[in-house]
């Protein structure tokens, strides 16, 4: 998982073991190294195809031209290990408050437990909160239980059920 795109500026900078890890915006090229993470597990290495890139670039282009989306990797000595979406949500309810909504974190196998994922949300959590949201969500299957010890322990509550009309 090589980086291909060294020239866009860190969002953020930590201290992971010891190397610097760094989260920065998306580029097409990191596009192999995200779906690599996004099948590299239980549930993604049945959903997910990198032998039909069309689909992702198009959602790609979606999400990097509309600045209400997000698309973040986080890299490791180089290496895309990481990557989430962030997109930012408003609404009537709660008195018209912004939401911000994660999806699609990946962490490589490797380095889980080890405090990248924390940097990472970390990060998101404070975007939200600079960006002017009252509150974060996202959404976990629930066969995914190391995941939602992790989002627990960074203050995530299991508030509501989620429900989902595959179409």
């Amino acid at each position: 998982m090589t980086s291909r795109s060294s020239a866009v500026p860190a969002l953020m900078a930590a201290a992971v073991g010891s190397e610097t890890f760094s989260l920065r915006h998306a580029t097409k090229a990191d596009l192999p190294q995200i779906l690599q993470l996004l099948a590299d597990d239980q549930l993604g290495s049945t959903r997910e195809r990198a032998d039909d890139p069309d689909p992702y670039e198009l959602a790609f282009d979606a999400i990097d031209s509309d600045p209400a989306h997000l698309l973040v990797v986080g890299e490791l000595g180089g290496e895309v290990v990481a990557t989430f979406q962030l997109s930012f949500i408003p609404g009537l309810s709660r008195r018209g408050s912004w939401r911000a909504q994660i999806e699609g974190v990946r962490v490589a196998k490797q380095l889980r437990g080890q405090g990248t994922g924390a940097v990472m949300m970390r990060w998101a959590i404070k975007h939200a909160r600079e960006r002017g949201c009252s509150l974060v969500q996202l959404t976990t299957d629930k066969s995914r239980l190391a995941a939602h010890r992790f989002y627990e322990r960074l203050g995530f509550v299991c508030s509501h059920e989620g429900m989902k009309l595959t179409l």
